[in-house]
């Protein structure tokens, strides 16, 4: 993981934002090179983001933004299971490729929606934490323009892009995280209303049933089959 704090000036900058309100939302990443070259038009940048059990990425919804050219995202790893509560959940990369920012000049910037798993009601708060890890920075450059100051010494492999899944030799960048590691509210039950909410649920059940098979007994026709035998 990058050492923040060990990071040069001239090393990348790295700015992400939460946006929307809800279980749904939107993580922006912006990462400005700060190299100064006009030669970062032929860098690959991408952005390896850490989600906890709590968030997960919709692998389906990532399919129709990179096929209408909006995000291109790639979830490293397992499956990822959309129903399962945060509890049964596990941790899930995602790997975003990153594309010029035409408001900044030297930064690539990308957008990937994010989701809130639900999670075991709660004693007191009626609202749980997920806090993201630091994320990873790959460059893939046909040239260096980073100095080795910026650079964790080592390649790694990861998919060339979205569509081509052979592996490109990235470099792992140091860089300098301008806002703190992002932190969700997470909305929960409260779990002395489970009782109440169990119950509510219930009866409004029955009584929905009751309708129903009131309303076909007293307008529905039935047609009554002999057997054949």
């Amino acid at each position: 993981m990058p050492e923040h704090a060990s990071a040069q000036n001239s090393c990348p900058e790295v700015t992400q934002w939460l946006l929307k309100d809800g279980f749904h939302r939107d993580l922006l990443s912006r990462i400005k090179l700060s190299t100064g070259d006009e030669g970062t038009g032929s860098c690959i940048v991408a952005i390896k983001i850490h989600l906890p059990k709590g968030l997960y990425v919709d692998p389906y919804e990532l399919t129709s933004l990179n096929r209408h050219n909006i995000t291109e995202a790639l979830v490293i790893g397992d499956y990822v299971d959309l129903e399962v509560p945060e509890y049964l959940a596990t941790e899930t990369d995602v790997l975003v490729y990153m594309k010029p920012d035409p408001e900044c000049d030297y930064c690539f910037r990308a957008t990937l929606p994010l989701h809130c798993r639900y999670h075991q009601p709660a004693e007191i708060d009626g609202e749980i934490s997920a806090i993201t890890k630091s994320p990873e920075i790959l460059v893939h450059c046909q040239k260096r323009l980073l100095s080795t100051e910026c650079l964790e010494g080592t390649k790694i492999e990861e998919p060339c892009s979205r569509k081509n899944k052979q592996n490109c030799h990235w470099d792992s960048v140091k860089f300098q995280l301008v806002n703190q590691k992002l932190e969700l509210q997470i909305p929960v039950g409260l779990k002395h209303h489970i009782t109440l909410v169990c119950t509510g649920t219930l009866v409004t059940t029955i009584l929905c049933a009751s309708l129903i098979l009131s309303a076909l007994f007293k307008h529905g026709e039935f047609l009554l089959v002999q057997s054949p035998l």
